[in-house]
């Protein structure tokens, strides 16, 4: 699945005439095209969708977002994991000096889960059959 997600703009320049920018999501930083966006300026946040931002959106609606995005678990990681350039090697740098909004969203968004009940080496659950 690709996701549009919201981070903020840390750095803008120009590779080979190309305006590129490094965005930061929560701790997670890469590097996405401005292309798209020529408006957006350092400290705006976009919408970064598979390496490209498409949209500039306001502080608010960027943390509604992100709010959103934790809730659903994983998704927002493995997204993360999967933009922008070289996919066969994700451009990933994990910015260890900061807490990470993404650690902090699981956190307060995680649903308490009750725990499976323990199964014997048949996958039986150990109570009666029906």
């Amino acid at each position: 699945m690709c996701l549009g997600i919201p981070g903020k703009v840390i750095e803008v320049h120009d590779v080979a005439g190309l305006r590129m920018g490094k965005v930061d999501f929560g701790g997670v930083r890469k590097e996405a095209c401005l292309a798209y966006t020529p408006e957006v300026e350092l400290g705006d946040y976009v919408i970064v969708h598979v390496g490209f931002a498409i949209s500039r959106v306001d502080e608010d609606e960027a943390m509604k977002t992100l709010e959103i995005l934790g809730s659903m678990g994983d998704m927002m990681e493995q997204e993360l994991a999967t933009m922008g350039p070289g996919m066969d090697a994700p451009a990933v740098e994990d910015d260890s000096s900061t807490t990470g909004l993404i650690a902090a969203l699981r956190q307060v968004s995680a649903p308490a889960r009750e725990p499976r009940p323990s199964t014997d080496a048949q996958g039986d659950a150990g109570g009666p059959v029906s």
